[in-house]
């Protein structure tokens, strides 16, 4: 951008500031200025065009200081647009496309991207059909996600939503996606904390960070996700697949409020402008799954964050955004205090386009999961009955502590899907039912590591191909000793050369003889133990009655036998 006196004699325009009420100047002068147009006052500081009327122009401030009574101001007749280039991978930047903490500039680049641009229509778009792989079991498994997909990570503070995006875009960027990660008015320390994830774990050379802070001027915060969202379009016009994270919208949504009613905007519902949904819904719209000329299709996959105060899912841009995205994951505060990682709510959050993505398989073992919890959430009100439950209900809840155990996990864990359904299907078989819960734990990582060696990982790619959640699990049974083994479970005494048949019906539900297929200890029904003999009181207790009546008919005939004589 280029300073004053560059404008002033090219445009030969000007006008001067009469008020300022900060963010927003009021300019009398401009004729010719045009909505979202770039001004430079005389100053050199910044500003873009808010809104027009009849006498004046609003213009909304960059600069985090206010700009003098009386200066001048011109436009430029250009917008806010952003030079990209791969160098930038890697790098924090403002939303101007300067450097984030030295406040230096892009160098110049040959592809300069509009910040606010056109949503592109349905005639470009292409239906969703890759699955967006996580690195969380419970997520893959329950509540799957497709490249392309716009979906809403809701929740209290302090609940576990960075953790849960930190390693999806680990997962993401290990596939070969490049990560746009929009921080909107985070703190200084939060962005050096990401940025040292990122190099620790080397993600930087596939990550870009737009970020902003508090103390900046609210515009430019305002201005944050639209630059985050440009970088993602210019990546993805390359052929890449794209994941960008709003972090978070609902912290965008307070400082255009704010923007608003300095304007003199009229107020809606919790004091926001009537346009608050447009701006969000067009934001989300320019994500997608889009046809390329050269890859075939690329994705820009949208991930934005919103805050809850207390689980209120009803709040105003919260429900807002659930219209906008196709689906939402919910963080629960009380799944959280449980010590559930990640406290994904599972009744209370929806996917509208992952399972479509899905093979027949996981789709299955999806279904078959999501009806095992439901059933699993009732037991547990009767599991304060202890030693009086069947044997039925006590499988049920050992089952479903050790799948809950399975779904925990660190965020710092990458699980790949063939481990996740190898686990999964473990637990359905009841192999790890009479294993401490540790154990499932020990047991992932080493799978993990079995994964990376060339010929294992194959091999459990194999698996995968399986048509059913019975083939499956018949697949798993013949490698069941192998698996515990490296737990170092002994294999048992039982022959394991030919395992019985399993019909899909018992397949279907651990509760019923899925264990049939494996050779392995059986739990016995519990018979109920016959009465014991009573005490020599209760005895005694009983038996005198009997002998009062013996007694009394003995008196009886004495009493006859006096008479007669």
């Amino acid at each position: 951008m280029k300073d004053y006196q560059y404008y002033i004699k090219r445009i030969g325009e000007y006008g001067y500031v009469r008020e300022v009420y900060y963010p927003i100047a009021k300019i009398v002068g401009l004729p010719y200025v045009k909505p979202d147009e770039i001004v430079v006052f005389e100053t050199n500081q910044q500003g873009q065009v808010f809104s027009l009327a009849e006498d004046h122009v609003e213009v909304l401030l960059f600069s985090d200081q206010p700009v003098p009574i009386n200066s001048q101001v011109t436009r430029t007749d250009s917008y806010v647009s952003i030079p990209f280039d791969e160098a930038v991978l890697g790098t924090i930047i403002d939303p101007l496309g300067r450097s984030f903490f030295d406040q230096s500039g892009l160098k110049e680049s040959s592809h300069s991207f509009e910040v606010d641009r056109d949503v592109r229509g349905i005639a470009d778009r292409v239906r969703i059909q890759r699955p967006l792989l996580s690195g969380t079991s419970l997520v893959d498994l329950l509540i799957p996600l497709g490249k392309g997909q716009r979906e809403l990570v809701i929740g209290d503070r302090k609940t576990g939503k960075s953790s849960f995006l930190l390693t999806l875009i680990k997962k993401q960027i290990e596939e070969g996606s490049v990560v746009v990660y929009a921080a909107i008015g985070k703190k200084k320390s939060d962005i050096k904390k990401l940025q040292e994830f990122f190099e620790k774990e080397q993600l930087s050379h596939s990550c870009l960070i737009v970020a902003s802070d508090p103390f900046d001027s609210p515009s430019l915060i305002f201005l944050t996700p639209y630059t985050a969202l440009s970088a993602a379009e210019y990546f993805s016009s390359l052929g890449r697949d794209v994941v960008l994270v709003f972090d978070d919208l609902s912290t965008h949504a307070k400082f255009y409020r704010e923007m608003a009613l300095l304007s003199g905007r009229f107020p809606g519902r919790d004091s926001y402008p009537g346009d608050i949904f447009f701006i969000h819904a067009k934001l989300l719209e320019r994500g997608g799954n889009f046809k390329h000329p050269k890859k075939g299709e690329v994705s820009i996959s949208i991930l934005p964050v919103v805050e809850t105060i207390e689980a209120d899912l009803t709040g105003f841009i919260a429900t807002n955004i659930m219209g906008m995205t196709d689906g939402h994951v919910f963080f629960d505060s009380d799944a959280y205090y449980k010590g559930r990682r990640p406290a994904v709510n599972i009744s209370l959050s929806v996917t509208r386009v992952g399972r479509q993505t899905q093979t027949p398989l996981k789709r299955e073992i999806n279904r078959e999961i999501t009806a095992f919890l439901a059933n699993f959430e009732k037991m547990q009100t009767f599991s304060h009955f202890g030693a009086e439950l069947s044997e039925k209900v006590k499988t049920i809840l050992k089952t479903g502590d050790r799948m809950q155990s399975f779904f925990d996990q660190h965020y710092t864990t990458i699980v790949p899907e063939e481990v996740q359904l190898i686990l999964i299907s473990l637990i359905w078989l009841h192999t790890l039912d009479e294993l401490p819960l540790e154990k499932i734990a020990e047991l992932r990582i080493k799978l993990i590591e079995q994964y990376k060696d060339e010929a294992k990982g194959k091999e459990m790619k194999e698996m995968m191909k399986s048509d059913t959640f019975h083939d499956h699990l018949l697949k798993v049974t013949k490698k069941k000793q192998e698996y515990l083994a490296l737990i170092g479970v002994k294999p048992q005494a039982q022959s394991i050369s030919s395992p019985a048949p399993v019909t899909p019906q018992q397949a279907a539900s651990p509760t019923g003889t899925p264990g049939q297929t494996q050779p392995q200890t059986t739990i016995q029904p519990t018979i109920p133990p016959t009465q014991s003999p009573q005490n020599p009181a209760e005895q005694e207790g009983k038996e005198q009655p009997q002998q009062k009546q013996n007694t009394s008919s003995a008196k009886e005939n004495k009493t006859d036998k006096i008479k007669k004589k």
